[in-house]
């Protein structure tokens, strides 16, 4: 099937439909340093049919990671498009240290005097875990490592894709000086960073993406529901359900939504709900008006949130005269 509205992951000239969907959600419950970082309980069979009705909607991009459930979103991912490999576009991610049984993942040391074969043994594991021998997008997750780090990785890195284990490869970060530090580096494509219509982004890093062109993934489009409208201020999460505490994301306060985020949704509520559109719909028009490098990721539980979110492809970008509304209302001056 033909990626839905396609758009190129920046100098990989690899080609995806508009919206991917991220996959944290659906690798269920799980650690991340002594703290749980999953969003509660999932259905693996409701999550697998969530993934291939995305393929028959037109996405054929998929974003996880090693970390996701320590492994268990890659293992889902790869049941679900079993048999057909080929059709889809998979990006997972790399640089921490996996503990499958333990259901744990933890860092590891910096700098690390095995970098090559760690690299190796964990790419191992991922394909393994996703019924694969190729990975499309292979992304470093370590968003505050120091950018020397980063480019000792970048010979192993551009011998995995000589060698085809990866096609292309990328970082998982918001520091725009780190990504101009490897922008330039043999086989490096694609950024992946925070970008939503209430902010969570730099503006710098559309503009370096535009100047190395680099394809821009965009995770938490939705600010983890919270675009979605069906948060109040008293709306509260389960223990296990990373927004409880995700007091990083300036959605969210003491385990609650913050109240300046949905009054400043409510602001802007008609423009994204214009011509029909769905709050997330319009969140979603919003990226895809920013840039025509963005390729949003939002994640999912359901068939249902799948259905709604794929259906913002229907419509497309926001105008660039509701562009200009949003802007006014959120900052006071136009985009771009």
């Amino acid at each position: 099937m033909a990626p839905a509205q396609p758009r190129t992951l920046g100098r990989s000239g690899i080609d995806v439909s508009a919206l991917g969907l991220g996959c944290w959600a659906i690798g269920g419950t799980w650690t991340f340093l002594g703290s749980p970082g999953g969003w509660s309980a999932v259905d693996d069979e409701e999550s697998v049919r969530a993934l291939r009705r995305a393929h028959e909607l037109g996405i054929t991009f998929f974003d996880t990671a090693a970390n996701y459930g320590a492994g268990h979103s890659e293992v889902i991912l790869g049941r679900a498009f079993a048999g057909h490999r080929d059709d889809v576009v998979l990006a997972t991610k790399f640089g921490y240290r996996v503990d499958e049984a333990q259901s744990a993942v933890s860092e590891y040391p910096v700098p690390d005097p095995d970098l090559e074969s760690r690299i190796r043994s964990e790419l191992a594991a991922s394909l393994r875990r996703l019924g694969t021998d190729y990975i499309d997008v292979y992304q470093l997750h370590v968003g505050d490592l120091p950018a020397e780090e980063a480019l000792r990785m970048v010979d192993v890195l551009v011998d995995l894709v000589r060698e085809g284990s990866i096609r292309t490869w990328g970082w998982s970060t918001d520091d725009v000086a780190s990504i101009r530090a490897v922008a330039e580096a043999p086989g490096f494509s694609v950024v992946q960073h925070g970008l939503s219509v209430l902010g969570y982004e730099d503006p710098a890093m559309l503009a370096l993406c535009d100047e190395f062109g680099l394809g821009s993934i965009n995770r938490s489009p939705l600010a983890m529901g919270a675009l979605t409208g069906k948060f109040t201020p008293t709306t509260t999460f389960a223990d296990d359900d990373q927004r409880r505490r995700a007091s990083w994301h300036p959605a969210f306060a003491d385990g609650r939504p913050t109240a300046d985020w949905l009054a400043r949704l409510d602001a802007v509520r008609d423009v994204l709900t214009s011509d029909g559109r769905t709050l997330a719909q319009g969140a979603l028009a919003w990226i895809w008006g920013r840039s025509p490098r963005t390729v949003p990721i939002p994640g999912f539980k359901t068939v249902a949130q799948v259905e709604e979110n794929a259906r913002a492809l229907e419509k497309g970008p926001l105008t660039a005269e509701q562009m200009d509304e949003v802007a006014r209302i959120v900052n006071g001056a136009p985009v771009g």
